[in-house]
């Protein structure tokens, strides 16, 4: 049973982005007032503000956590062209905030020159690397090279995507059997004949990342996607959210020579389609074992999707973002953040239709 509960997020704009932490034990949310709030939930399970602070000098997008094993970091992107590293400091003992902690920006990226529309970290084990996403269809990646002095990031990667971006998802695998891969979407309204979703592939001979596959049936506009956690398995499950949310299995097909040098190439099979929301889908999270995906939409509703051992993918939840019953009348709000973490089954969406305030289902 998933109970909804609300937090006073004290936003004064629209939230547009909700992100755990590894743990499920911290959240970061993002606002068009410019400002990131990081929450940290009590031993009472209650969730508190523990700080707060203008990151950006237009509406922020979207907020991610790197791994703990790099400390408490984070990164955000913005409207207005940069992505920024933030590190988490706690007091030293001499410190007039002695066991206080407080957050200091680290680096500001500025190589886009339009508005960047996502920033996420890439899987651990390549080590301290962050990717962007703009609206100019460049997607970059940065590293930093001594992850003791986060203030040093190097532009590694940059791919042209050649239609506007909007969201990013790197393929966390730690298989030797499967290259680096980033799925990218874009929300371009402009191009309606080209499929919005493009899969990178980093090719070891050239050192360069190299066009893998193009979802040619994603034709709407993209806002969100996501790999699931792989898990071992030998193919890739990737989730989208469009106009409905659309489940996509790529399956690597076999090389015809070992020293072929050319991406990988994948048989593409649709797993699963739902125009449930019946409206505009924001946000598509798994869970980490990747048995459970979270949708939220303009319906005001999370839904919650799990696949049986058929491999078919049935709606298990409804959560409406009021904490009303699904069947109950009244207006919910549009939500368009929504996250599933690692540890804590639990679905956050952030309600953008006016209201300042992030929902909470725990499980």
């Amino acid at each position: 049973m998933f109970v909804a509960k609300s937090i006073a997020a004290d936003h004064k704009d629209l939230i547009h982005d909700v992100s755990y932490d590894f743990h499920g034990r911290r959240m970061a949310t993002c606002s068009s007032d410019q400002s990131v709030k990081v929450w940290d939930k009590g031993d009472d399970g209650e969730w508190h503000c523990t700080a707060s602070w203008k990151t950006h000098s237009g509406s922020v997008w979207r907020v991610t956590w790197a791994h703990p094993e790099f400390g408490q970091v984070l990164a955000s992107c913005s409207f207005d062209r940069t992505a920024a590293v933030w590190e988490e400091i706690v007091g030293e003992s001499n410190d007039k905030q002695r066991g206080q902690s407080h957050w200091i920006k680290r680096t500001t990226l500025v190589d886009s020159r339009t508005s960047v529309t996502d920033v996420k970290f890439a899987p651990k084990h390549m080590g301290l690397m962050l990717t962007t996403c703009s609206a100019d269809g460049v997607v970059r990646i940065y590293e930093a090279p001594d992850v003791m002095n986060l203030s040093q990031w190097s532009l590694q990667h940059e791919i042209s995507c050649k239609l506007s971006c909007s969201c990013i998802s790197w393929n966390p695998s730690s298989s030797r059997a499967h290259p680096p891969m980033i799925a990218v979407g874009s929300d371009d309204s402009n191009v309606t004949y080209s499929g919005k979703v493009q899969i990178y592939e980093y090719n070891e001979n050239t050192r360069k990342y190299a066009k893998a596959e193009t979802l040619m049936t994603v034709t709407d506009p993209v806002h969100d996607i996501a790999f699931a956690p792989n898990l071992g398995r030998s193919f890739h499950v990737l989730a989208i959210a469009t106009k409905d949310v659309r489940i996509f299995k790529l399956i690597p097909m076999r090389r015809e020579s070992a020293n072929s040098s050319g991406p990988t190439k994948f048989e593409v099979q649709v797993m699963a389609q739902f125009d449930s929301h019946n409206s505009q889908v924001w946000r598509v999270s798994w869970n980490i074992t990747s048995t459970l995906l979270a949708s939220s939409g303009d319906d005001g509703c999370v839904r919650l999707w799990k696949a049986n051992y058929m491999d078919n993918w049935k709606c298990t939840g409804i959560l409406r973002g009021d904490g009303s019953p699904v069947n109950g009348s009244g207006h919910a709000a549009a939500l368009s953040a929504v996250g599933v973490p690692g540890a804590a089954q639990m679905v956050v969406g952030a309600a953008s239709a006016g209201r300042k305030k992030a929902q909470l289902m725990p499980g």
